[in-house]
């Protein structure tokens, strides 16, 4: 990767954006988190608060993109996703692809618009509506991590 900034505007359809979004920031045998969330921003937010809780964090702008990372990496263990995103499939769709190809892949989906309950998750995934705090998301995603 030659350019030290992130392009929130990026097209995603290359296959080139597909492995960037496969390479992470290292943060020495934390557990690896893939971030999916259509808005830049929120991305960006979210990536910080997982590294800087000591996890490592790939990120996706949608579903597709999730799902191409997944196949390229066999570390992810955690996926925290939107659920109202643009796409062939929403953040609930997601969860439930993901929880029948990769099983141990632990979800933990959020969403401002939407309330969901936990049994409209696959097993063992967790919900947390936005706008979330820091502490929420760490508390959850250590909770999983321990799990996996």
């Amino acid at each position: 990767m030659t350019s030290s900034f992130r392009n929130a505007e990026a097209d995603f359809s290359r296959e080139s954006d597909i492995e960037e979004f496969a390479e992470a920031r290292t943060t020495g045998g934390a557990a690896v988190v893939l971030v999916v969330e259509d808005d830049p921003l929120l991305r960006m937010n979210a990536v910080d608060m997982i590294e800087d809780a000591g996890f490592e964090a790939l990120e996706a702008p949608d579903a597709d993109v999730a799902i191409s990372v997944l196949e390229a990496r066999t570390d992810i263990r955690l996926i925290f996703t939107d659920i109202d995103m643009p796409g062939s499939m929403d953040g609930l769709a997601l969860a439930h692809a993901v929880a029948n190809r990769w099983p141990p892949v632990r979800i933990i989906a959020t969403s401002g618009h939407f309330k969901v309950s936990e049994t409209d998750l696959p097993t063992g995934g967790k919900f947390i509506p936005k706008p979330y705090r820091q502490h929420q998301l760490v508390d959850v995603l250590s909770g999983l991590s321990a799990s996996t």
